[in-house]
This record gives C-alpha cells, sequence and structure tokens, in this order.
C-alpha cells in the first residue's frame, strides 16, 4: 500500500472537503495518507512520498491564498526533487475559459522545474459540471495511485 502526502488549496473548502473524503476512503484501502491544508515546502521537501496536489483555482487562474506561499517558496528556492512523483486534482469553473483550471496548471510546472515527475494527466474538475467533486476524485485517485505503485517499483 501506497503512503501519499495531499496537499491542499482551497478558497471556500471544496478542495479541503475533496481530500479529506480521499483520505478517509484510501485509507480504509490500507494507504497511509496526509492531508495537509496550509502546505509549506517543508511538507514537501521533508519526505520523498508521492505527492498529491489538490487545488481550486481562484480569480483568473490563480492558487489559493493557502497554497500560495508553498508556491513562492518552490518557485524561488527551487528544492531538486529528482524523480518525485505527483499528481494534480484541480477544481474550476470552464465559464473562466482559458484560466480554467489554471492553479494546476501553475503548480504543475514549479514541479517540473525542481525535476519532479507527473504521474498522469491532472484531473480537471469542473463546477458547472459536478457538485459532488470527491465523487469525481475517488475513482480517478485510484487509479492514479495504481500508476504510481507501479512506476515505483
Amino acid at each position: 500500500m501506497a503512503r501519499l502526502s495531499i496537499l491542499v488549496g482551497s478558497v471556500y473548502g471544496g478542495a479541503l472537503m475533496t481530500a479529506r473524503h480521499l483520505e478517509q476512503q484510501l485509507a480504509s484501502d490500507g494507504h497511509q495518507i496526509t492531508v495537509v491544508e496550509d502546505p509549506t515546502l517543508a511538507d514537501l521537501t521533508q519526505t520523498d512520498d508521492p505527492v498529491l496536489i489538490c487545488t481550486s483555482t481562484t480569480g483568473q487562474g490563480e492558487l489559493p491564498p493557502n497554497l500560495l506561499p508553498f508556491y513562492i517558496d518552490l518557485r524561488e528556492q527551487l528544492p531538486m526533487q529528482t524523480g518525485r512523483l505527483f499528481g494534480v486534482v484541480v477544481l474550476g469553473d470552464n465559464s473562466y475559459g482559458d484560466t480554467f483550471c489554471g492553479a494546476g496548471d501553475l503548480v504543475s510546472e514549479a514541479l517540473y522545474e525542481v525535476a519532479a515527475r507527473k504521474v498522469g494527466d491532472s484531473l480537471r474538475i469542473d463546477a458547472l459540471e459536478t457538485t459532488e467533486p470527491e465523487q469525481v476524485a475517488l475513482p480517478w485517485v485510484r487509479e492514479w495511485l495504481a500508476c504510481v505503485e507501479t512506476h515505483e517499483g
């Protein structure tokens, strides 16, 4: 079973609720899950566990305020994470057009810069299509974890 950190970026609680649901369900599957509500760079650098970013998008494709310090430190300090496996679950509203789920793109780019390795595509959840993002995220994350485990082996 996998060990996994979920770093959360949330404004109104949707991404946090999704992360907590994932934590509960994946723990019952036997995985060791740590949800970090206010992530810092140390939450990334002090472990080599795979990391899942679960974030909402705010404004015009921007990061939620609680994830912004992590992102800024990651971009400024560039702590190499060579081969660190990561995935992204991002919530957004497609009426924003080009900036739809932009927070996920920003975090992915920052993690690529430190040589982390993304497993699969980001899961983009549209608030206009679903009111229960956790129900969409759970099957995706279970499949993502299976891919992570094959990459680690």
